[in-house]
């Protein structure tokens, strides 16, 4: 099932989650932004941290645990997708002979 077609059942009814994992482009960003930043045992920690956080979320909208489990994998996915978009715009950069960081 698709990051887009996610439904959480609530008691008789099911709704569908108005905002996937994968689609929270400011907290893949911010993930991203971190995960840049730290290495080795820090990085796996918050990394583990994040991918819980957004799993409990996810239970608590009542969520089953394999949909839940496939939004998590999505939003995985989209958290390296993105540093690789940051390292390929830096690599670019530095072809360039600009500097900054991104």
């Amino acid at each position: 099932m698709s990051a887009a077609s996610v439904t959480v059942s609530h008691a008789s009814s099911t709704a569908p989650i108005p905002f996937p994992m994968a689609r929270r482009t400011g907290i893949v960003r911010r993930c991203a932004a971190e995960l840049e930043a730290l290495h080795g045992e820090p990085a796996l920690r918050y990394w583990r941290a994040e991918c819980r956080k957004l799993a409990n979320e996810l239970a608590a909208l009542g969520c089953d645990e394999a949909e839940m489990r496939l939004q998590v994998l999505d939003f995985q996915d989209e958290v390296q997708c993105e540093l690789r978009r940051r390292h390929e715009a830096r690599a670019a950069r530095a072809a360039r002979g600009e500097s900054g960081l991104a």
